[in-house]
């Protein structure tokens, strides 16, 4: 919580959702006339129930930021200069259909940054200025953490928004892999409030077991905790399955009359017995059996695998496999377990309705052939479509609300090959390691500047709710919203006079055709109730919800079975491990996106950019707690302090994400002075799940040095 001493009488209260991660925390703003004198958490928002993490006091720092752009600047030899917003309009538009005239229309990239979701204008009208652009060289940060689950979501339910979320304030046994709730308040699980929810299933007797590389501060919390290496989480949900078969373990429930393949999991678990994996997994098979046990004859259980499972080069095969123990245990789609939602804002009914369901493999990169997803190529190609010669090359960049240099793998990479493009145009609010290179920066405004409806998130959530905020401070005549910047672009680009149409106008057209129309809620119920909605708990649906042609669960898609092959290749060579370490990420509380390192309630305190490595590693190198190392991959080198600590496995080394602050030309000035080192000066461009292209990050082989 924030809080200023010494508020006067003549202030008032302003209530709205954060939207700065997933969790979309309801937050109780005290305000003096452009002054915010505290921030702390809604006791009476239905979703976040009083919750707060430190990052909602950024929502004051990026306000007041004096680094942040309020409005266009142009890139000349003398420096960042002013101009106006029709002069910045006008010299984009003319830019890139310059390089278009010249080159053709996917000579122009795009890539949009995590922030996008967490920003309805975006969401709702970013995607006609990218429409106008006709270009197929489209990325985004989706294949940097949860395409997997999109994949799978597709292929098994027919959408790609189709993803069940744990049920967690009525389970009674929660497996979590590869994942730190209690630092993401969830993560395509909207849970503020995680170590309440956690400590919840364990008062009313249920039990909570991690599975990860590192005793997060979950694990911390949890009954049990089994370290596991990066990339072998697969085996472990193999095992799993093989468990519930060997054990008749197996209950489909309700949805056995309306899935396909059985069987075919049967035949296909078979070959990964416990007692087969248990050497390479270092988790005794009659401990696998015994979680398995318990997780099938619990009254209620879900399976939840996040990043670590989706940024890995199995992710697929892991997030499928999350499914079908969830739906072999009878916990799809009941209470307690994994369950859809029913939002408010149905987006997923909404493009259902108009045929959108997701696609992929429509087409591929260029150079190296990776497939599209939504529209989308894996970022992992995005470098080498600039640098490669060539007829389709990029030689334009577009970059939205996104940091790639610090976000993608191999961001050295990018970083020079951004150096080379023609012509770059940044739609965000910072001179930031990407944006530096842009030629014009177009700033809109932000967080507390902006109205704010979820329409993602709400989608991932535990709880059905619904909450508009409108914005606590107004826009200067100097300033242009994000949507509005869409729109003026995507107009100017079609030849087109724009037509400013609110997101507001969106909203109550959506909501009117909403699954709770019927019980009065639109937009005027919403600016009623500034504190929130609540629409309840998470019903079953299926197959209501189902949108696959027929109408069944697809519980064996061949383009996830097929690729256990290649599975069994990388289980086959595990009898020849190298010396190398292992790197993984590392989310912290206090950091969701790197441009938040310019908050210095964020930043203060003990350098968090560390190298976790366990004392036996760090012994057989000579390394002490706080000397500085060098760690090495195929693709660079960086320089960090060490953190000697057990929480981290042997032959696994850690480095949080979103760091790397020290490039020349970066207007960040609290992120420059704890610059600390990029992970992905580490990572690997080449190194991805080769079913969907999603970035492979767990898993990099390192080498670690004294510096």
């Amino acid at each position: 919580m924030y809080n200023q001493t010494n508020i006067m009488a003549d202030t008032h209260t302003h209530y709205r959702a954060c939207n700065l991660c997933e969790a979309i925390c309801g937050l109780e703003i005290q305000v003096q006339e452009e002054t915010v004198l505290s921030i702390k958490g809604d006791q009476e928002d239905p979703l976040s129930r009083g919750h707060i993490c430190p990052k909602a006091v950024a929502l004051k720092d990026i306000y007041e930021d004096p680094d942040r752009l309020r409005g266009p600047v142009k890139r000349t030899p003398d420096g960042w200069q002013s101009i106006s917003w029709e002069q910045a309009f006008t010299e984009v538009v003319e830019g890139l259909q310059r390089v278009r005239h010249r080159h053709g229309a996917d000579a122009v990239g795009v890539f949009l940054g995590n922030p996008n979701v967490h920003n309805w204008g975006s969401i709702l009208f970013g995607p006609d200025f990218i429409k106008s652009l006709n270009t197929k060289n489209r990325f985004s940060a989706t294949s940097t953490d949860q395409l997997p689950h999109h994949l799978v979501a597709l292929l098994m339910y027919g959408h790609y928004l189709s993803i069940p979320v744990p049920d967690v304030d009525r389970t009674h046994f929660m497996l979590i892999l590869g994942a730190n709730p209690l630092a993401s308040n969830g993560s395509l699980m909207t849970a503020p409030g995680m170590d309440k929810r956690l400590r919840g299933v364990q008062a009313r007797g249920g039990k909570v077991v991690v599975v990860d590389p590192r005793r997060t501060e979950t694990a911390a919390v949890a009954n049990e905790h089994f370290f596991i290496r990066p990339g072998e989480d697969a085996l472990f949900l193999l095992a799993m399955l093989h468990t519930l078969f060997d054990e008749n373990l197996v209950k489909p429930g309700h949805l056995s009359e309306i899935a396909d393949g059985v069987g075919q999991v049967a035949t296909l678990a078979n070959a990964y017995a416990p007692e087969r994996v248990e050497e390479i997994l270092g988790i005794p098979a009659s401990e696998i059996r015994r979680l398995t046990r318990e997780f099938a004859q619990a009254p209620s259980a879900v399976c939840y695998g996040r990043m670590g499972l989706s940024t890995q080069a199995f992710g697929s095969i892991c997030q499928w496999l999350v499914q079908l123990v969830n739906f072999l245990t009878g916990n799809l789609d009941r209470e307690g377990g994994a369950m859809l939602t029913t939002p408010a804002f149905d987006l997923v009914g909404q493009q259902a309705m108009r045929g959108k369901f997701g696609a992929f493999g429509r087409w591929k990169s260029r150079v190296r052939g990776l497939p599209e997803f939504g529209g989308e190529l894996p970022v992992a190609a995005m470098a080498e479509e600039i640098l490669e010669q060539g007829e389709g090359q990029i030689k334009s960049m577009v970059t939205i609300a996104g940091n790639p240099v610090l976000s993608i793998p191999n961001g050295r990479m990018l970083d020079e090959a951004l150096a080379q493009l023609e012509y770059m145009v940044s739609i965000d609010i910072y001179v930031n390691e990407t944006t530096r290179h842009a030629h014009i920066i177009l700033p809109p405004t932000t967080g507390l500047e902006t109205s704010h409806y979820d329409t993602i998130f709400h989608v991932l959530a535990v709880r059905n709710t619904a909450k508009y905020s409108p914005p606590l401070f107004e826009r200067t005549d100097e300033q242009r919203h994000d949507w509005e910047i869409y729109q003026e672009l995507a107009a100017r680009m079609s030849g087109k006079a724009p037509r400013p149409i609110p997101p507001e106008l969106v909203l109550e057209k959506t909501l009117a055709m909403g699954p709770y129309a019927s019980q009065g809620l639109d937009l005027a119920a919403l600016q009623a109730c500034p504190r929130g909605i609540d629409l309840g708990a998470l019903q079953p649906c299926l197959p209501d919800r189902l949108f696959t042609p027929n109408k069944r669960i697809a519980l064996v898609p061949d383009l996830l079975s097929n690729d256990l092959a290649r599975l069994e290749e990388y289980f086959a060579a595990q009898s020849s491990r190298g010396s190398s370490l292992l790197l993984i990420g590392r989310r912290q509380l206090r950091s969701n996106n790197s441009w938040m390192h310019n908050s210095y309630r964020l930043v203060k305190g003990r350098d968090r950019c560390t190298l976790m490595i366990h004392p036996t590693d760090a012994t057989a190198r000579n390394i002490q707690d706080g000397n500085l190392v060098s760690v090495r991959s195929r693709t660079g080198t960086i320089t960090l302090k060490a953190e000697v600590t057990d929480t981290i496995m042997p032959g696994v080394v850690s480095i949080p994400h979103g760091w790397g602050h020290d490039r020349a030309g970066v207007r960040l000035s609290v992120a420059s002075r704890s610059a600390g080192a990029s992970i992905n000066d580490l990572t690997d461009q080449l190194f991805i799940d080769a079913v969907s292209g999603n970035a492979a990050f767990s898993g990099v082989p390192v080498e670690v040095v004294q510096s």
